[in-house]
């Protein structure tokens, strides 16, 4: 595997970053979760502008242009053969020192993976996933946006410790107030009383680009979809529930708490919504190259540090 570390493509052994950058000391950087299908990077646009609204929400100047960053990313699948990834493109304020104040950062550090990942077994998406709710709440928003896509993810990750210690794939996370905000990784949809809803990203939840797809494919399909406050109760007496995410896609939720949702199965409007999904991911995106292109002259200009 060849990471992209700064624009250059390196082994995955030598894809090094100093122990005193700001990404690793405090979690002081952002990133994105990207899907590539048959050649083709879905939605790469709305990442890369959820990526560099992050930067720009944190005060971090990015290494390099956007347009420049969508053909290192389309280089980084190309010089691995990859048709079929997962792309994580990150951030970090880059090195410093080991004060807090991100002006002793003077460049900051990019870097580029393209793997795959499966985060669920195939037969949760046929049969579904229960999901339990972990005592850990979400971040207040008014303390850390919910939009901001941060290297910073103790939160999600303290619940999904808790998660695993009772042998559940995935949870969700409350809010100080005790609404719904969204799972450890995911966000979450119920379809109840003929209305598709998911919790506002006001009260915690990411703005998921897989998200914003479903509602997308629910307003073609003339399903009443919106944002909404949710409870736990609603859930429980919900016909339907899905999880949305790039690296999930859309994961039928059958049960939450040891209820049953619905019939504990996934339901009709769920399948549809996979299947659309599905077809979705496959018609559009950015076609990755054949070959490997040659490093964008822009980058170079801007002065992307080349590790030593």
């Amino acid at each position: 595997m060849l990471v992209n570390l700064n624009g250059v493509l390196v082994p995955k052994e030598k894809a090094v970053v100093s122990v005193f950058d700001h990404g690793l000391l405090y979690g002081d950087g952002v990133f994105e979760g990207v899907r590539a299908y048959q050649g083709r990077v879905f939605r790469l646009g709305q990442h890369l502008e959820r990526l560099y609204d992050s930067a720009k929400a944190i005060l971090l100047t990015p290494p390099l242009p956007m347009e420049a960053m969508r053909k290192e990313i389309l280089r980084t699948l190309a010089a691995n053969h990859l048709k079929d990834a997962y792309i994580r493109p990150v951030f970090t304020r880059g090195e410093g020192d080991l004060g807090l104040n991100p002006v002793n950062c003077p460049k900051a550090t990019y870097f580029i993976i393209a793997d795959r990942i499966r985060l669920y077994p195939e037969a949760t998406y046929r049969d579904g996933l229960p999901l339990i709710t972990v005592p850990t709440r979400r971040n207040v928003a008014e303390a850390l946006s919910p939009k901001i896509k941060s290297l910073n993810y103790l939160n999600n990750i303290l619940a999904k410790v808790e998660a695993s210690q009772r042998g559940a794939l995935e949870a969700i996370l409350l809010t100080q107030d005790g609404y719904v905000a969204e799972c450890t990784a995911d966000n979450l949809f119920i379809f109840r009383k003929g209305r598709l809803l998911t919790p506002p990203t006001w009260q915690g939840a990411l703005e998921g680009v897989t998200r914003q797809a479903v509602l997308e494919l629910a307003a073609k399909r003339k399903v009443p979809a919106c944002e909404e406050p949710i409870t736990r109760y609603d859930i429980y007496t919900a016909q339907e529930a899905l999880m949305t995410g790039t690296a999930a896609e859309i994961v039928p939720v059958t049960s939450l708490d040891g209820r049953t949702i619905g019939d504990g199965e996934p339901g009709p409007l769920t399948k549809r919504m996979m299947a659309d999904y599905k077809g979705l991911t496959r018609s559009e995106g950015d076609k990755i190259p054949a070959a490997v292109p040659k490093r964008p002259a822009l980058s170079l200009s801007k002065g992307i540090r080349r590790p030593a």
